[in-house]
């Protein structure tokens, strides 16, 4: 009964985890398709992808405008405009068709993260529930169901336009289920003063959402092709990449809030960390398509609880009414992921290949864990 609750209690805001996962999971694991479709070189396929998430910024730091604009619908418009950009991607023939509609999906997502996020953390601090490792590891769940789907109909010599066409239908129906009220002021604000933002911590939190998304997105945005040009593998085989790493994530996040009774969050985060590396480094230096996804397993394993937690913790230390505030600041942080880690991940694999790409995430990984996540248990 408890995670029946649980997922009633969050039955909302799962909607929009499940929209985004289903849709970049769809889209990753047909990016071999869209890719050659469209004529990239890596390097130039993971600039495009750098100005389409310009929109994400964008839209994760003026998403608590949205919300108060929009109010419940925010998240309903936003799961349609991922929809939109999604569709626009997939039948895309031109780079500058696809960063187009990129950039439509990056927006709807990056308010669709924010407005999750806080919403969770709302309904976190008005239960007493712990509900963040639960939505996002359904989100992973989500991910790599839908990565695996996408891969059986690649086999099956499915069409681009009839993959994406399934996928609008699916989004249209999680948007609708999405649909809530405004979030309502907590009623432990009232005569309280909000305390000053606590922008070291923010900031700090934030970069190490953005190394937890900067592991995630290589894996899944690269992982497939990895599989498929630099180990030969089948487009069946190539998809279990990200598939892979979605269900180990899953797995992961689950079992985060059991384990993080047994020690500090920080701690939890930093021996996750070091593993996520560990995979990675594994997965570059793989011979063979099945060692590779083995160590995109145990990167997605490791990398699982890195963000929820980073984000969970910064909805709990601040004022309740900068909650929100503070969650869009640090995704606003976090997806420099997506930002940078494209472009990285392109301009390397163009110069030494995509094996020390993922070396290169590793290391990363590993300054996280020796710098970032110390001064974080320290102001935490």
């Amino acid at each position: 009964m408890g995670l029946k609750h649980d997922l009633y209690l969050s039955r909302k805001p799962l909607a929009g985890y499940i929209a985004i996962g289903v849709a970049w999971s769809t889209y990753f694991a047909q990016m071999p398709v869209i890719k050659a479709n469209v004529g990239a070189s890596d390097g130039a396929y993971g600039m495009a992808i750098l100005v389409s998430s310009f929109g994400a910024i964008a839209a994760m730091w003026l998403a608590p405008m949205a919300q108060r604009m929009l109010g419940g619908r925010a998240m309903t418009l936003a799961i349609l405009l991922v929809a939109l950009g999604m569709f626009s991607s997939g039948m895309s023939v031109s780079l500058v068709l696809l960063i187009v509609g990129m950039t439509f999906a990056a927006v709807g997502s990056g308010v669709v993260d924010v407005l999750v996020n806080a919403r969770v953390s709302e309904i976190e601090a008005r239960t007493g529930r712990a509900l963040m490792n639960l939505n996002h590891g359904i989100y992973s769940f989500a991910y790599a169901g839908a990565a695996l789907m996408t891969g059986v109909l690649r086999e099956a010599e499915t069409s681009t336009l009839t993959i994406f066409a399934l996928l609008v239908a699916a989004l249209v129906l999680l948007a609708w289920a999405a649909r809530d009220r405004a979030p309502q002021q907590d009623d432990s604000d009232n005569g309280v003063i909000p305390g000053a933002m606590p922008n070291t911590l923010v900031l700090i939190v934030g970069l190490v959402v953005m190394a937890g998304f900067l592991a995630e997105a290589a894996t899944e945005g690269w992982s497939a092709l990895h599989l498929e040009r630099t180990l030969g593998g089948t487009p069946g085989e190539g998809a279990l990449g990200p598939a892979l790493m979605g269900l180990m994530m899953g797995f992961g996040r689950l079992s985060g809030h059991a384990i993080a009774r047994l020690m500090r969050d920080t701690t939890l985060m930093l021996v996750a960390t070091l593993v996520s590396a560990c995979g990675l480094v594994l997965a570059g230096l793989a011979g063979t398509v099945w060692i590779a996804l083995a160590g995109f397993a145990l990167a997605g394993l490791g990398i699982s609880v890195v963000a929820p937690l980073a984000l969970a913790l910064i909805g709990r230390v601040v004022h309740p009414s900068q909650r929100l505030a503070a969650i869009s600041r640090a995704s606003v942080l976090g997806y420099g992921a997506f930002f940078f880690g494209p472009p990285l991940m392109g301009l390397v694999a163009e110069g030494f290949g995509l094996r020390a790409s993922f070396l290169v995430i590793a290391g990363l990984l590993a300054l996280t864990a020796i710098v970032l996540l110390p001064m974080l248990a320290r102001r935490a």
